[in-house]
């Protein structure tokens, strides 16, 4: 859902000119916008390892989890799911889920073009606090990052490896 900007400026000027008069003093309105301002701006790009179908749902495995968009687990954030492989294919529904065996669930019952593995599943509005909150739960390591800006994409942050979760622990003889 895209937010009108306009439109919630207008409602939380009135509002809160309301309340500074009924509180008898002139305040001062501070907002931290990072959502708004990053969200819609971000993607993650993820590859389907497996399409499952069973008598019930038919699910989507990709190549990453709860650890690199926490959001939709954490607490129910919606994001948009798209196959980006594959962007005129036949609509057909599927629950997307990740690579972590606990509650790793994207998003049930989605509308997606016909997905085959292989293909890249693209997650929207993954910028706002994705990579924040981004962990290396089950020792998996976080995804490159990478920004496109005049129509080229430019690496910003290396794919972690194995030698990064590892990095700083002391082998000791027991």
């Amino acid at each position: 859902m895209v937010t009108n900007v306009q439109e919630l400026g207008e409602k939380l000027t009135m509002a809160f000119n309301e309340f500074c008069k009924a509180y008898g003093k002139k305040l001062e309105l501070w907002i931290e916008p990072g959502k708004y301002i990053v969200s819609e701006s971000g993607f993650l790009l993820t590859q389907a390892n497996v399409v499952k179908p069973t008598p019930t749902v038919t699910f989507v495995g990709v190549n990453s989890g709860l650890n690199h968009l926490i959001r939709p687990m954490m607490y129910d954030a919606y994001h948009e799911i798209v196959n980006a492989s594959n962007p005129n294919g036949e609509k057909k529904l599927y629950t997307v889920v990740g690579y972590i065996c606990e509650t790793d669930t994207f998003g049930s019952d989605r509308t997606l073009n016909e997905v085959k593995e292989g293909d890249v599943i693209a997650f929207r509005n993954a910028g706002a606090y994705g990579f924040s909150m981004s962990s290396n739960y089950n020792s998996r390591p976080k995804p490159a990052e990478v920004l496109v800006i005049n129509g080229e994409a430019k690496l910003i942050r290396e794919r972690e490896k194995f030698e990064d979760l590892v990095k700083g622990q002391i082998e000791i003889d027991i």
